[in-house]
């Protein structure tokens, strides 16, 4: 399944990109690809197209854009099952850099939350300085 319909679309641009329109015949023009090259990535597990209610494949610009990247890695001499698992890593990948920015975003915060508190937790002191000589002699 395409990494931006498992998360969700976050904008219009996601939706319109995750938005499954394309029948077979055109999606595997756009691919550059047989249709029937497109049922046996589906089966392999390589790609989730959308489906009518009829049963019907549709396949979105997300699925294009796997498609392109699929026939990428094939031209470079890798397998299906490599494919497939060069993929899981990279959405893996993806998802730990998000998380990633998460965390760091949440330590800013932490830090400047905890800066917000020392300057609560420090009150002026007024007092007058006494330097100290040490013991006088008598």
């Amino acid at each position: 399944m395409p990494a931006a319909r498992r998360r969700g679309a976050r904008d219009t641009g996601e939706v319109r990109r995750a938005t499954a329109v394309y029948v077979i015949s055109v999606a595997a023009e756009l691919a550059g690809v047989h249709p029937q090259t497109l049922r046996i990535y589906e089966r392999k597990g390589l790609l989730d197209p959308a489906r009518t209610a009829g049963g019907s494949r549709r396949y979105s610009d997300d699925d294009i854009a796997l498609l392109l990247r699929i026939q990428q890695l094939t031209a470079e001499g890798l397998n299906l099952a490599g494919v497939q698992r060069v993929l899981e890593l990279e959405a893996e990948n993806e998802h730990l850099r998000a998380r990633l920015g998460e965390e760091q975003l949440a330590s800013r915060a932490a830090v400047e939350e905890t800066h917000r508190q020392y300057r609560r937790d420090l009150v002026p002191v007024k007092q007058s300085v006494v330097l100290y000589q040490g013991r006088r002699r008598r």
